[in-house]
């Protein structure tokens, strides 16, 4: 664990104030759930709630299903991080934080699909990513924003299968429907 240096006192109702570094540090904004564990030896710590984050091991078999069935890449995020991803490389992608521009798609709770020409949109935060955003569609479980599923092209993709998924709209369509079904299991 990390000191900072930061003291803060508890108010009469019982509150404490999470200094705005802090808050944008760990990216925690107004309304996010916030877990709270204790030790023995008298620590209190306070760690971001992710719901889809308890659901690792079936967002997982869910990508890697998906990828195989598709053949494209996926990856399924929650509000801050990758939590599950297929066909990109895992140590790439696993656990690393969302590129602004993805986090800006999910925010905006609407889906986003490329089009020859469009900017390629970074999935992660880290600029050594192969792949872009190719379909995004955010997660949204009892009108709150739990994450999204994004199906990722590189620029080695064959061209002709990208095109195929994107002239039927069946790309679009399974990242709808696997978003969809996510947020199902979440209510």
């Amino acid at each position: 664990m990390k000191a900072t240096g930061i003291v803060r006192r508890i108010d009469d109702l019982g509150r404490v104030v999470i200094p705005k570094e802090i808050r944008r540090t760990m990216r925690i904004r107004e309304g996010d759930p916030l877990e709270i564990y204790t030790d023995r030896e008298g620590e209190v710590i306070f760690k971001k709630y992710s719901p889809i984050g308890e659901m690792n091991s079936f967002a997982q078999q869910y990508a890697e299903t998906l990828h195989k069935t598709c053949g494209f890449g996926v990856v399924i995020t929650d509000r801050d991080g990758v939590i599950a991803c297929a066909g990109v490389p895992k140590k790439e992608y696993f656990e690393k934080r969302l590129s602004a521009d993805l986090e800006k798609i999910s925010e905006n709770r609407s889906p986003y699909r490329y089009q020859n020409g469009d900017r390629k949109l970074a999935i992660i935060d880290d600029a050594s990513g192969t792949h872009f955003i190719s379909c995004a569609v955010p997660i949204i479980a009892d009108g709150d924003l739990i994450g999204a599923v994004v199906s990722a092209m590189s620029d080695e993709t064959d061209k002709s299968a990208r095109d195929e998924l994107r002239g039927t709209d069946v790309e679009y369509r399974l990242v709808q429907t696997a978003a969809a079904f996510l947020a199902r299991q979440l209510q």
